[in-house]
């Protein structure tokens, strides 16, 4: 990852160019589909509901989440589709991005509770802004899951 401060972007669908849909759409196709070896339906009909968080750097797609309204996938807020590219793990901008997220959820959402169904071997990276397991562990795709649920203050 280049040294260039990250350019975050917090848009709703209909902000988003068809230049930053179809790199959001290729790098989830990349982490999600390729380098898990997992199909299934990424492209879901939630995306035009959600708000979407995005790290830029020198142009390039580092990291990017959707935020879920409540009612929509869970009856809380949920983030979804968290992920950095290749290039950019181990930087710090997986932190930056759900750091972000949470600010501004709590700034859309007010009051209300966070929910992620997250990758097992993730768990503790989420319990260090607050998350708690509410599931056991649980299949999805293939890859091994666990809910777990930032409540509110």
């Amino acid at each position: 990852m280049s040294t260039s401060a990250t350019e975050w972007r917090w848009q709703t669908f209909k902000q988003l160019s068809n230049t930053e849909l179809y790199d959001i759409l290729a790098l989830r196709q990349q982490v999600f589909v390729l380098e898990q070896s997992c199909l299934y339906a990424d492209i879901d009909h939630k995306d035009q509901q959600c708000h979407h968080l995005s790290g830029w750097c020198d142009s390039e797609l580092q990291g990017y989440l959707r935020v879920v309204p409540p009612g929509l996938a869970y009856h809380e807020v949920a983030l979804g589709r968290i992920l950095t590219a290749e290039s950019a793990r181990g930087s710090g901008l997986g932190r930056q991005l759900v750091s972000r997220a949470l600010d501004e959820v709590s700034l859309l959402y007010p009051g209300q509770s966070v929910r992620i169904s997250a990758q097992l071997y993730l768990e503790r990276f989420y319990a260090g802004f607050g998350f708690r397991a509410v599931s056991a562990p649980y299949d999805e795709d293939g890859i091994p899951h666990i809910e777990m649920l930032l409540r509110s203050p």
